[in-house]
């Protein structure tokens, strides 16, 4: 009983960190954009692909590195294969899909509170 509590606080403490912390991803993002928009009177697109993009080439891919993830960012910048995800990626913002994390993130988090609390 006991190794189940700590897994639950452990998935409970792991969804709080993703809810919340892709719910200020969210509100930074919307932000930077409101902030262009007033100041340059254009809305700036930033889809779920420029965002895959940026976080790969600031994480976890160095200079002449190899591997799966140097193939994504390879297939992301000239795909021959799979374009229809590819214009997916372009077309559907980055602030949704954070969005959408961070709910999923938030709903793990109250599930495994409630259950911890029930005990």
């Amino acid at each position: 009983m006991n190794a189940r509590r700590t897994a639950l606080t452990l998935m409970a403490g792991l969804g709080a960190i993703i809810g919340y912390g892709c719910l200020l991803a969210f509100l930074f993002l919307i932000g930077m954009q409101t902030y262009r928009w007033f100041r340059e009177g254009e809305w700036t697109h930033i889809g779920m692909g420029n965002g895959l993009r940026t976080g790969l080439v600031h994480c976890c891919l160095q200079e002449g590195s190899s591997g799966r993830l140097t193939s994504f960012l390879q297939w992301w910048e000239s795909p021959v294969t799979w374009l229809g995800l590819h214009k997916v990626l372009e077309v559907i913002p980055a602030s949704l899909a954070l969005f959408a994390v961070s709910i999923v993130g938030n709903s793990l988090f109250i599930y495994c509170r409630d259950r911890l609390n029930k005990r």
